[in-house]
């Protein structure tokens, strides 16, 4: 919402308030009930009457005197406005994007006065159609790129209650059904004209998906499609690593595409059902357990579980009480409660006689489990031990003799467990945090060690959801989306880079007893940027400022985090190093100096380092307008929109539209994923996955 009624962009005053946390934390919605009421206090409060500018049509200002004025707000000149914080001057003209607004504002000049104020889109370039991520069709933002099965990539312009579209070429309502993919040749050459018979004894439909395709020729108007609404399934929202090719209803391409696709998935069907035949074939004895001691586990918990919780835990247990070794991943957002899930898991599976191994991907969030579930399992008959780099050699050789003899029960560290020297008596589970961290030859690793060892991979920015529906007959899933109680999402903005903003955010967090994440990734200048925070907090004198990063010895780290979790220190200068699982329920305020150089998984992942208790917390993704680019736009952008608890699946999935596929389908598969789009690609193989499996298990039986 703005405070200029949506309904009328045009209007006579417009009030922009300064950037300041103050201001931030009251969210647009504040500003507009509070209008009148803030408009009276400039009166009176001189805090008002600084940090607050009214502006209306025919004032008396000159366009630099209102640039000089914004600045001293804490506004940044750019050359765009794509995001709150900052405005332009195009001669007469001054874009601002107030922080108080939903939307930027156009104020146009007479001589040396305001003669307009509307609002506008913010972007003087063309803006592409893009990638979505939502699954119904019906909520999909008009413009963006869907997939007919039958008809290929078009753009989604919206609900018609109406078979007729008068502003675009031909107009064909789509006659596919289930079991006819196949389109009638001359309906997809000539629509309607050709197929009258067959269209007008149709029942009318109430309303259709309109789908525009390209033009039948140049100088044409683009066809379009009239998709029944019940016929929805046949519609997906194009995912992809690239702008996708607007294919014409009735060619050739698309079918040829699809054709390719279907080649390609049966190829890749036959590899992941090889990867996995093996493990098919492995069989354990069925965990016991003890109801008891595992209740008084469950007992101790200090937070309510949350009905996903407790679904998993019992999707875990069901795969224990068979004999198919698990391979289950767990996927939920920060501070889900994962952890505590891999815990019980763990017990169950100590308490029927086998050994688990914890592996993290960093040292200091193997210390942070070490501490957790020594605490969870004090008063179990439990022996937990960690290995790292770290580990001292003589405590070491101990660790390892305990390991090989079967002495020590959990096991927590980093990738020093997959060493070859580290021998397991009787390893049952395997349980990996940050699974995104960790790459396919260490997972294989750790089914090499045994072939009967349980897997439980944690992870809070996975795979897309569509890729876990197509490897749903290869790993099982668990999803953990609802958050825990009395958790509130972190409040983002995502602001030029301003000491000042920096300055007064740090203060309000030292205020309120807390402290403070200020994430610098470069490690040369750290000390410079250490040395300025202390110069702006000079009437802080007794804050502590440390720096932590990857370059440091391990020991010293793991002391810095101590003090930091200790509340010995205030404010934590810290690279990505602290990306991964920290959680300082005391920490809730997070600076970014340098958005742009984060990816945006990352991003989120750092910004689940805050916000874990029941403290509103707030995260300030800072840039430079001058070095923006597109990518980093589209990434800070992403973390704006999904800013609510529960986000990672889109944040993962947006992540993956900037970046590419990466190494999550392989170089191979990208290029046909990109012709016929990730969601049709994973149903695709998925059908190949069930048509080779059926076919395997028909040849057994004959």
């Amino acid at each position: 919402m703005s405070n200029i009624p949506p309904e009328n962009p045009n209007n006579k005053e417009l009030m922009i308030a300064s950037v300041t946390p103050q201001n931030l934390e009251r969210g647009a919605l504040w500003f507009i009930e509070n209008l009148d009421s803030i408009k009276k206090a400039r009166h009176t409060n001189i805090w008002w009457q600084q940090n607050t500018l009214i502006i209306e049509q025919d004032l008396k200002i000159k366009p630099f005197e209102l640039a000089s004025r914004l600045v001293s707000l804490g506004y940044e000149r750019s050359s765009t406005v794509p995001g709150r914080g900052l405005f332009a001057v195009r001669g007469g003209i001054i874009d601002v994007w107030p922080i108080n607004t939903e939307t930027p504002y156009l104020i146009e000049f007479t001589g040396n006065s305001i003669g307009h104020i509307q609002t506008h889109s913010g972007r003087t370039e063309i803006v592409k159609p893009r990638p979505t991520l939502v699954d119904s069709i019906e909520k999909l933002p008009q413009g963006s790129f869907v997939v007919h099965q039958d008809h290929g990539i078009g753009i989604f312009r919206g609900i018609s209650a109406s078979d007729s579209s008068p502003d675009a070429g031909e107009v064909r309502r789509d006659m596919s059904e289930e079991g006819n993919t196949t389109p009638n040749p001359s309906y997809a050459r000539r629509g309607i004209e050709a197929t009258h018979a067959n269209i007008l004894t149709l029942p009318p439909f109430p309303q259709f998906f309109i789908i525009e395709y390209a033009p039948p020729s140049p100088h044409r108007m683009p066809d379009r499609l009239l998709v029944p609404v019940e016929q929805q399934d046949r519609l997906t929202a194009y995912i992809g690593f690239e702008t996708p090719h607007i294919h014409r209803l009735g060619g050739s391409i698309w079918h040829s595409a699809k054709r390719k696709a279907k080649e390609d998935t049966e190829k890749l069907a036959r590899q992941l059902l090889e990867l996995y035949a093996k493990r098919d074939k492995a069989q354990r004895p069925a965990y016991m357990g003890d109801t008891t001691l595992e209740q008084d586990l469950r007992d101790q918990f200090e937070f309510q579980e949350t009905q996903d919780q407790l679904r998993c835990e019992q999707e875990i247990f069901n795969d224990f009480a068979g004999t198919k070794p698990m391979d289950r991943v767990i996927c939920g957002d920060v501070s889900f409660g994962k952890t505590e899930l891999a815990i019980r898991a763990a017990l169950h599976v100590i308490i029927s006689g086998r050994q688990v191994i914890f592996l993290s991907p960093t040292t200091i969030l193997a210390a942070q489990h070490l501490k957790t579930i020594e605490e969870r399992f004090k008063n179990f008959p439990v022996h937990v031990a960690q290995l790292s780099r770290i580990t001292p050699p003589t405590e070491e050789k101990k660790i390892l003799m305990e390991i090989k003899n079967g002495t020590i029960d959990c096991v927590i560290g980093t990738h020093r467990l997959l060493s070859q020297d580290v021998e397991f008596k009787n390893l049952g589970l395997a349980v990996i945090d940050e699974e995104q961290r960790f790459g396919v030859k260490q997972k294989e690793r750790i089914k090499e060690m045994r072939g009967d060892v349980d897997i439980l991979s944690l992870s809070a920015t996975p795979i897309p959801r569509t890729m876990q529906l197509m490897l749903a007959k290869l790993r099982d899933i668990s999803l953990l989306e609802t958050p825990p109680l009395g958790r509130l999402s972190i409040a983002t903005f995502v602001l030029p880079y301003r000491a000042t903003l920096i300055k007064e955010a740090i203060e309000r967090e030292l205020d309120r007893g807390g402290q403070c994440y200020f994430l610098h990734n470069r490690i040369d200048t750290m000390g410079m940027k250490r040395e300025r925070l202390l110069r702006l907090l000079k009437h802080y004198p007794h804050v502590r400022i440390e720096i932590i990063h990857g370059r440091m010895k391990e020991k010293e780290i793991v002391t810095i985090m101590n003090d930091f979790r200790a509340k010995k220190i205030h404010v934590l200068v810290a690279t990505t190093i602290m990306e991964n699982g920290l959680d300082i329920a005391s920490a809730n305020t997070l600076i970014v100096d340098d958005a742009t150089r984060l990816g945006l998984a990352q991003a989120h992942q750092l910004r689940g380092r805050i916000g874990r208790s029941t403290q509103q917390a707030y995260a300030y993704f800072l840039y430079r307008p001058k070095h923006m680019t597109e990518n980093a736009s589209e990434r800070l952008e992403a973390l704006r929109t999904y800013a609510d608890l529960g986000s990672g699946y889109q944040i993962a999935l947006r992540d993956l539209e900037i970046r590419g596929a990466g190494n999550i389908l392989g170089r191979d598969q990208s290029g046909t994923v990109n012709t016929v789009g990730l969601n049709l690609y994973c149903h695709m193989l998925a059908e190949s996955i069930e048509w080779l499996r059926q076919t395997e298990h028909n040849q057994s039986i004959h």
